[in-house]
């Protein structure tokens, strides 16, 4: 009978605590960037920390903004964007907690792509052509104006030397066939296909003329890290032990060859629904082990906005949007990022 007791108890806080998670409400664009969301609920580090993370996919960060910030949502992955500053410098209560993917030496994952048949003509052969040429970014607004406005300034020209089309990712690969465009700012796979296709020449990495970008965050709704701060501290945790095992699948700016990269090739393949020798043939994004975010291209992307008159309040710093004293807990309570041979 105490024996059968026992089990009882014992089956009655297993039972307990399956059941005794914490709900977090996280967002993602459903993209290669949500990586480390994805490993993190896949392998169970989120169950670990005792967090049930329900995810929903938006089609664009901007759809995402709203419901953070009136807490409907917890957390949500979004582009760097004139928007997100400008809603903070409102008091439009979110804040940049951590990375979510930037360049890095080596890396190709943001590349600056060129119509192959104006490279193969001449007509284009150095960052100076690029004067009068049409660049392609995804909507207004969005930081990788700031990176256009950095290729200007690496080749000698102004912002206004080049002409800016609007055309989201999925689109731009037609514009680049039917010549309606003649360069882009392009991400992966995006990239890849265009040279697979025969359309496009990767021209140069965007860390080549603007080392250290952040493409895009983790971002916490203010309510969630104000009223569930040991929550918000063990969902962090689990997402930088998911960066570090995304770090451990990429070796030199591509993906490895190790068990582990082929693990997370089968994951990002699973997640996005495509197959793994197109996740295989693209570049990796970078991001920072421990989840720390770049403050200093946050700031010159802020600055780039202002001088565009596009931030509303000239008086707001980059510094105002980020907190960072969750990857700093995780990082702390995880110990230094040691690479997984």
């Amino acid at each position: 009978m105490r024996r059968w007791l026992k089990t009882c108890v014992a089956f009655a806080v297993l039972n307990t605590s399956a059941f005794a998670a914490d709900v977090v409400r996280l967002a993602t664009t459903k993209n290669a960037g949500d990586v480390g969301v994805f490993i993190a609920a896949d392998r169970g580090y989120f169950a670990a920390e005792g967090i049930d993370a329900q995810l929903t996919d938006f089609d664009t960060g901007a759809r995402i903004v709203a419901p953070l910030a009136t807490g409907e949502l917890d957390v949500g992955t979004l582009p760097g964007s004139v928007a997100l500053y400008n809603a903070a410098a409102r008091k439009i209560e979110t804040r940049v907690v951590a990375d979510r993917s930037r360049s890095a030496p080596g890396n190709f994952y943001q590349t600056l792509m060129i119509r192959k048949d104006l490279i193969d003509s001449g007509r284009f052969r150095s960052y100076a052509d690029l004067k009068g040429l049409k660049v392609a970014v995804p909507a207004p607004g969005l930081n990788v104006l700031s990176i256009v406005n950095e290729a200007a300034k690496h080749a000698g020209l102004k912002y206004e030397d080049i002409e800016k089309v609007f055309v989201t990712l999925p689109q731009q690969v037609a514009a680049f066939r039917n010549k309606s465009v003649d360069a882009s700012i392009m991400i992966e796979p995006f990239a890849t296909v265009l040279v697979q296709s025969g359309d496009g020449v990767r021209f140069a990495s965007t860390e080549d003329f603007n080392p250290g970008a952040q493409f895009t965050y983790m971002v916490y709704s203010e309510k969630f890290s104000r009223e569930r701060p040991d929550v918000a501290t063990r969902f962090m945790r689990a997402y930088v032990r998911a960066l570090r095992t995304f770090n451990d699948s990429i070796d030199n700016g591509k993906w490895g060859t190790s068990a582990k990269a082929q693990d997370t090739i089968g994951l990002l393949a699973r997640r996005l629904e495509i197959k793994p020798e197109q996740i295989r043939a693209a570049f990796p994004h970078a991001v920072n082990p421990d989840g720390f975010v770049n403050l200093d291209a946050m700031r010159k992307e802020l600055a780039f906005f202002k001088e565009q008159g596009l931030a509303e309040n000239m008086a707001f710093r980059a510094d105002e949007l980020v907190d960072m004293r969750f990857v700093e807990a995780a990082a702390k309570d995880l110990g230094p990022y040691k690479r997984a041979p």
